[in-house]
């Protein structure tokens, strides 16, 4: 285990190695598992507010959901809020291209500068599940393995890129440029 800041990081995270491969894949974490993508009360706040500018990069159906909703559903099961799912299991903000790859409405919109935000942060930072404690105001920071990604491990493994070098984009944003350096040393006397 790694201690930066508040957060405790698993060894995989730097140990195991993770590239996401989306022409094996297709995107299936954003149609698999029973429970939408974790998110942050101040997320849906700033995912709502451009609901109807996301809408229109959304199939019909996500459409009709949004409108219904406001995109979100609550999980009594782990007590927090995620992406609400169609009855098959998809996130309500997935898109698809035309290789059938899935995509991320809200990312697609960020990208092209229509809306200041970004997906979900447990969706920018996976395979790495973030855990909350309220009462030790500390993080732990897990690699999710999950045999969907054995293509992105496969690929990680050819390229030879950690999780944490994968994710740099998405842990800077998490906590900050000072906070990814800390790691990267970390990284390098844990080899």
């Amino acid at each position: 285990m790694i201690l930066i800041e508040d957060v405790i990081i698993s060894d995989e995270v730097i140990s195991t190695n993770f590239v996401c491969n989306l022409n094996a894949c297709k995107g299936a974490c954003c149609w698999e598992g029973d429970y939408g993508a974790p998110v942050e009360e101040e997320e849906i706040k700033n995912i709502s507010a451009y609901n109807e500018v996301i809408g229109p990069f959304l199939p019909e159906a996500s459409q009709k959901l949004l409108k219904e909703g406001n995109g979100f559903a609550y999980y009594e099961d782990f007590s927090t809020w995620g992406t609400a799912l169609h009855e098959d299991g998809a996130c309500v903000y997935l898109t698809k291209d035309a290789n059938g790859i899935s995509l991320c409405g809200i990312e697609l919109c960020h990208k092209e500068g229509l809306i200041p935000h970004n997906k979900p942060i447990s969706c920018h930072l996976y395979p790495i599940r973030v855990t909350k404690n309220e009462y030790g105001n500390f993080e732990a920071w897990n690699y999710d393995e999950w045999d969907i990604c054995s293509p992105a491990c496969s690929n990680g493994e050819k390229l030879k890129v950690p999780v944490y070098v994968f994710l740099k984009e998405a842990i800077i944003r998490a906590k900050g440029n000072e906070f990814y350096k800390q790691l990267e040393e970390a990284a390098a006397v844990h080899e």
